[in-house]
């Protein structure tokens, strides 16, 4: 079983750049895809991005690309997700995800066996 924690969400303002963190409890942490996902009051939950810890190949939904950059560290067992530039729709609750393996299809949900318990990321105008 693997253990997923988030951290870093809060109240910020248009244009901030916070940093979200997700640690990993599983010890073969470099062989895992891990992603972000968010969802929004009353909206289904969404890809935001996702990288394969053992290629780094990288993955961005077109309403983040440019301006989210995800990124491993393998030592920390620790996923970031930097974010830029913040705009008020892109409040949600922000979950951290993870997958035993590689996938062809990271945007979906349900190619992910373990999930966070989401932080919260509020932007104000």
């Amino acid at each position: 079983q693997v253990q997923l924690e988030e951290s870093g969400g809060g109240l910020v303002q248009a244009g901030d750049s916070p940093r979200l963190s997700c640690a990993a409890s599983r010890p073969t942490f470099s062989s895992l895809t891990m992603a972000w996902f968010r969802q929004a009051p009353g909206q289904e939950r969404e890809f935001v991005a996702a990288i394969s810890l053992s290629g780094l190949a990288t993955y961005y939904a077109d309403s983040v690309k440019g301006r989210f950059t995800i990124s491993g560290d393998n030592a920390k067992n620790t996923v970031v997700l930097q974010m830029n530039n913040l705009k008020p729709e892109d409040t949600a609750v922000y979950y951290c995800a993870a997958k035993a393996g590689g996938t062809y299809y990271p945007q979906k949900r349900n190619e992910y066996d373990y999930w966070g318990q989401g932080t919260q990321v509020t932007v104000s105008s």
